[in-house]
C-alpha cells in the first residue's frame, strides 16, 4: 500500500519556543517530535511548510493530512489554501489550520463548555459557550499577553533594574539578571539587539517562580500574573454566557508552563472561583498537540468549527 493510501496524518502545535509534531500512521501508535518554534513577526505559512518538509525528509513518507494550531495566527495570515500549495510536494491533500487557542481548548476540555487559558511564552484565553466563542488577549508581548512567561520575565527585569537604581528595595532578581549580564548597565543594549530576546525575557519567569516563596518582588509579580490570567478567564466566560447557564456546567482548564508556579496556580484558582462561584477547575485532559490532532474529527455543529480554516484537493 502506498504512503498516500495509508493516510499519514500530521498534527503541529506551533509555538514561539518550539513546534511539537505528532505523526500517525494507520494501525501504529503516534510518534511525537519537536522542531524549532515559529517567529510570529514573520510569515507563518512558509515556516509551517518548512517543518512539514523537514518531517517528510525525516520520515520518507507523504503527509496526507496536516492539522495545525499556531501561535500568533491572525485572520489575515490564516490561509489554509496557501499552506496546502506549499506542502503539495510532500503529498499533502488536506490542511486544517487554527489559532492555538482553539487547539489548546480542544486538547484541554474537548467538547465541554467553558474556558481554557494557555499561558506559556505568550498567553491566550478562549471560552466556548453553547453558541458563542470568545477570545481574550493573545495580543503579543508589546500589546498584551498579560500574565504570560514573557510578561512575568519583563516584570522581573523591571524589578531588578528598579532595585539597581535604588528606586525600590532590594530583590534577589537583581542577582539573577546580573548573572546573565555581568555588565548590568549594558544589559538593555545586549537584550534589545538579541534576535532571541523574546525567549530570553520569558526565561526569567523561572527565577520568579523559584523565588516567589522568599522574595517579595517575585511574590508580587506572581500574584499580579495570577490576577491578570483570572481576569481574562472571567471576561471570556462572561462573553459566552447565556442567561440560563448554570455555573457548575462551566469548566476551566489551565495549560502552559506558567502554571507550574504553585503561587500563580493557587491564586488563579482562588480568583476564578471568587469571580465565578461554582465553576469547575479541571486538570487538562491533554495538550495543544492533542487538540491539533483532534481538528480533523471536530463535528460541524461544534461552536469552534467556524474557527478552523480547511483546504483540500
Amino acid at each position: 500500500m502506498s504512503a498516500r493510501a495509508q493516510g499519514v496524518r500530521v498534527a503541529l502545535d506551533a509555538g514561539q519556543t518550539g513546534t511539537k509534531v505528532r505523526f500517525t500512521r494507520p494501525s501504529a501508535p503516534p510518534v511525537d517530535l519537536t522542531y524549532p518554534g515559529v517567529r510570529t513577526h514573520e510569515p507563518l505559512m512558509p515556516q509551517l511548510a518548512a517543518v512539514a518538509r523537514t518531517l517528510h525528509a525525516d520520515l520518507g513518507e507523504d503527509l496526507e493530512t496536516i492539522s495545525v494550531g499556531v501561535s500568533g495566527l491572525t485572520s489575515a495570515a490564516t490561509d489554509a489554501a496557501a499552506l496546502l500549495r506549499l506542502t503539495a510536494d510532500v503529498g499533502t491533500r488536506r490542511v486544517l489550520l487554527a489559532h492555538d487557542s482553539v487547539t489548546s481548548f480542544l486538547g484541554s476540555l474537548g467538547d465541554a463548555r467553558g474556558a481554557v487559558v494557555a499561558a506559556g511564552t505568550g498567553v491566550v484565553t478562549l471560552a466556548v459557550g453553547r453558541t458563542r466563542v470568545a477570545r481574550v488577549d493573545g495580543w503579543g508581548n508589546i500589546m498584551g499577553d498579560a500574565g504570560s512567561a514573557h510578561w512575568i520575565g519583563r516584570e522581573a527585569l523591571d524589578a531588578a533594574m528598579r532595585a539597581y537604581d535604588g528606586r525600590s528595595s532590594g530583590t534577589a532578581l537583581l542577582d539573577v539578571v546580573r548573572a546573565h549580564w555581568p555588565d548590568i548597565e549594558h544589559a538593555y543594549i545586549a537584550l534589545q539587539s538579541d534576535p532571541d530576546r523574546i525567549r530570553i525575557v520569558a526565561s526569567f519567569a523561572e527565577a520568579v517562580t523559584a523565588l516567589a516563596g522568599t522574595d517579595a518582588a517575585a511574590a508580587q509579580i506572581s500574584l499580579r500574573a495570577a490576577r491578570e490570567l483570572s481576569l481574562s478567564v472571567a471576561t471570556a466566560l462572561a462573553r459566552v454566557a447565556e442567561p440560563d447557564d448554570a455555573a457548575e456546567d462551566c469548566v476551566v482548564g489551565m495549560v502552559g508552563g506558567v502554571f507550574r508556579s504553585p503561587v500563580i496556580r493557587a491564586r488563579f484558582e482562588e480568583l476564578v472561583s471568587e469571580a465565578r462561584p461554582g465553576v469547575v477547575i479541571r486538570v487538562p485532559r491533554g495538550t495543544g498537540l492533542d487538540g491539533a490532532a483532534a481538528l480533523p474529527g471536530l463535528e460541524a455543529t461544534h461552536p469552534l468549527h467556524g474557527q478552523i480554516a480547511v483546504a483540500s484537493v
